[in-house]
C-alpha cells in the first residue's frame, strides 16, 4: 500500500481541542527504514446523555469490535479517489479504529447514568444482552471534492444472550466534512463523527434493549 502525497501537516499553535498529538522522535512510520517524527492523534469521546434514554434493569456486555485489516489499523486511511485506498504519512491514531469504537462505547454507557450492569465480554459478567460490532469504514474520503469528508460506517447487532436471538440490527453512519486538507482537521473531524455514532448507538440500545426487555416480562414461554 502506498502512501498518498498529502499536503503537509502543519502543526498547531495550540494544542487541537479534538485530538492529542505527540510527537515521537526517531520513530519508525509503518515499518519503513525512514525514521522521522510521528505525530500520533488520540481522539477524546465525550457524551452528553438524552434525557429520553430509558433507565434500564438489565446487564450488557460490548464483544471486541471486528473490522477489516485494512481498517483496523492505526493507520489513518484515505480515499484520494474512488477505488483507491492511501494512508496519510507523517501521522497515526494512538490506537486501531476497533480500540476507539470499544473504548468510547465503554465510557459512554458508564456515563450515561442509565444502566448499571455494562462491560467487556471478556470480564464475564452474567449479562441479558450483548452487543456486537463491526467497523466498516473509518476513513477519510475525497468523493471528487477539494477537501475530503470523514466517514465512519458501524453495523451493530443486539443479541439476547440466553437463546442467542438478534433483537435488533442496524447500520449507522456519520459524515463529517472535513474543510480542509490537513492532518488535524481530519482528526477533529473524526473525534466529531466518532462522538456522534457513539451517542446514537448509546441511545439506540438502551432504547431497543428496553423495549425488547419490556416486551419479555408478559411473555413467560420467552427463554430468559
Amino acid at each position: 500500500m502506498s502512501h498518498i502525497p498529502l499536503l503537509p501537516a502543519a502543526l498547531p499553535r495550540l494544542l487541537l481541542p479534538a485530538a492529542l498529538m505527540v510527537a515521537l522522535g526517531a520513530c519508525s512510520l509503518l515499518g519503513s527504514n525512514e525514521r522521522s517524527a510521528v505525530t500520533i492523534y488520540s481522539p477524546v469521546v465525550r457524551i452528553q446523555p438524552d434525557q429520553s434514554w430509558p433507565k434500564v434493569d438489565w446487564q450488557l456486555v460490548l464483544v471486541k469490535p471486528t473490522a477489516a485489516r485494512v481498517v483496523d489499523s492505526p493507520r489513518i486511511n484515505v480515499r484520494p479517489n474512488p477505488g483507491e485506498l492511501e494512508v496519510y504519512k507523517g501521522v497515526s491514531w494512538a490506537q486501531p479504529a476497533t480500540d476507539m469504537v470499544d473504548d468510547a462505547l465503554v465510557r459512554a454507557f458508564e456515563d450515561s447514568g442509565r444502566i448499571g450492569g455494562v462491560a467487556r465480554a471478556t470480564t464475564g459478567i452474567r449479562a441479558d444482552y450483548k452487543l456486537a460490532l463491526d467497523v466498516r469504514r473509518f476513513e477519510s474520503d475525497y468523493r471528487g471534492q477539494a477537501t475530503p469528508t470523514a466517514f465512519i460506517e458501524i453495523n451493530a447487532k443486539l443479541i439476547h444472550v440466553v437463546d442467542q436471538r438478534v433483537v435488533a440490527d442496524r447500520t449507522f453512519r456519520q459524515e463529517q466534512p472535513v474543510g480542509s486538507t490537513t492532518t488535524g482537521d481530519v482528526a477533529q473531524a473524526f473525534e466529531k463523527g466518532l462522538q456522534g455514532i457513539t451517542t446514537e448507538l448509546v441511545g439506540w440500545t438502551l432504547t431497543t434493549g428496553q423495549a425488547d426487555y419490556a416486551q419479555a416480562k408478559v411473555t413467560p414461554t420467552r427463554l430468559r
